[in-house]
């Protein structure tokens, strides 16, 4: 890392969220943590390890040693700390003008400002966490729905971890077993026949192409999908936007064409962080405004991860309908409007290959249902209950790396490749997995994983 990171630095930064609250914590972290905390406090006895004290703050630039506030210093002893270093965490008031001349004093007497995500950063050089749970620690701060909490929480507690290090251990294994087949030529040693290699590699691909499996749905639930609401001016797509979202976003007429541009909203869906996309109702118009509408509704489609096909059942069926149904990419179709009187039923569908999910924005029924057919188009499974194992998008370009270099091990096995052959591809693998845990990284990779955290974690 470059010399900003200098871990003989003693830190400090707001470590709670900006904004006034009841609470706001200063985090200072280095060898000098608790000087640099003693500087500020007006109090002779000393910090004691893992003991909150109460205490005034004391700004001593100042000829009269002006109070600051009254607060709580807790002293994480090193190595008993999140950093693994001395950690001193100042609980004032949250005012940001008080929090921010504590930080201004700390570095006054001698911190220097952190970096975004440097006090974990400084847990994972001092082997507190490996990487994974240090990209966890960033998950869970800026989850937004149970479920991403619950995701990033197992990674933190080390579940992805303990795979990854049952499928390198298990690798290791046969990749030594096959080197000492090459270190006794002579004497005939086989540690390992090919039939046994060639199914501990199958093996093992089948549990990396499970992890993927998983990580098809972990990257859903992380990083949320688009779903837009198409149908034809007046067919309730506004109604159930506002229904979805709980809330009144979009203006609902008896006039069509009301929508005229795209109106979002991120909600969560069973766990999942869904936008909403209603949209302008799909017809040809003359209406320059309204045609632009239309337009963007077609692009919105096109780059959604699903869409509603809204269909009015209170009128009869239109050419618009038909073309909806149409539409290549994956949708749920939704009939609304089903508590007024029915000019067609959902059997005469038959252009859909789902069931259609019937509901009526007004008295609210049909939606639970749309909701979880909505979470399990786009995770690709019904249960979501048990959060998936891996999420995170490099990760999964590693766990994939590793799993076609197995492929490849398995292919030079089967063709009759000597140990040195399949050795290259094994090594590669583990190679990759030790990539995920941070047991081989690059600065530069370090750097871009902790610049995306917030000052102070």
């Amino acid at each position: 890392m470059e010399n900003r990171y200098d871990p003989l630095d003693s830190i400090v930064a707001i470590a709670t969220p900006q904004g006034r609250g009841g609470i706001g914590v200063v985090r200072i972290a280095g060898p000098n943590a608790v000087a640099i905390a003693g500087a500020l406090i007006d109090r002779t006895e000393p910090l004691q390890p893992r003991h909150a004290t109460f205490a005034r703050i004391l700004d001593r630039a100042a000829g009269d040693a002006r109070p600051v506030d009254q607060v709580v210093a807790t002293w994480f002893a090193a190595p008993h700390s999140y950093t693994g270093d001395d950690v001193v965490e100042i609980s004032a008031h949250g005012s940001p003008p008080v929090l921010e001349r504590l930080v201004r004093l700390a570095m006054a007497a001698g911190a220097r400002l952190a970096e975004p995500g440097e006090f974990t950063l400084r847990a994972y050089l001092n082997g507190r966490l490996d990487l994974i749970q240090a990209e966890a620690v960033a998950d869970l701060v800026e989850a937004v729905t149970p479920l991403q909490a619950r995701a990033a929480m197992d990674q933190l507690e080390g579940t992805l971890t303990t795979a990854i290090a049952r499928l390198d251990a298990a690798l290791f294994d046969l990749a030594a077993r096959l080197e000492a087949s090459l270190d006794f030529p002579d004497e005939g040693f086989h540690f390992i026949t090919r039939d046994e290699a060639a199914r501990e590699a199958g093996r093992i691909g089948a549990e990396l192409d499970a992890l993927l499996e998983s990580g098809r749905t972990g990257r859903v639930i992380r990083e949320g999908r688009t779903v837009t609401i198409l149908g034809r001016p007046n067919a309730g797509k506004s109604s159930l936007f506002n229904a979805l979202v709980g809330a009144a976003r979009a203006i609902v007429t008896d006039v069509p064409g009301t929508t005229r541009d795209l109106i979002t909203e991120r909600v969560d869906v069973a766990g999942v962080p869904v936008t909403f996309v209603d949209t302008a109702g799909i017809r040809e118009s003359q209406d320059p405004i309204e045609a632009e509408g239309v337009a963007r509704a077609k692009q919105a489609h096109q780059v959604a991860a699903l869409s509603l096909v809204v269909l009015d059942a209170s009128v009869p069926l239109a050419a618009e309908d038909h073309a909806l149904l149409q539409l290549p990419s994956p949708s749920v179709v939704v009939v609304s409007k089903v508590d007024l009187p029915r000019a067609w039923l959902a059997t005469t569908l038959a252009e859909s290959a789902a069931q259609p999910v019937e509901v009526s924005a007004l008295a609210g029924t049909g939606l639970t249902e749309l909701r979880h057919q909505i979470a399990a188009h786009l995770c690709a499974r019904e249960d979501l209950r048990d959060p998936p194992v891996i999420s995170n998008v490099r990760h999964l370009a590693l766990v994939e790396h590793a799993r076609d270099a197995v492929a490849r091990a398995r292919t030079a096995i089967a063709s009759d490749a000597t140990e040195e052959l399949v050795l290259i591809d094994l090594n590669d693998a583990r190679r990759a997995l030790e990539e995920i845990a941070g047991r081989r990284t690059a600065d530069d990779l370090l750097r871009h994983v902790f610049a995306r955290f917030c000052i102070g974690k």
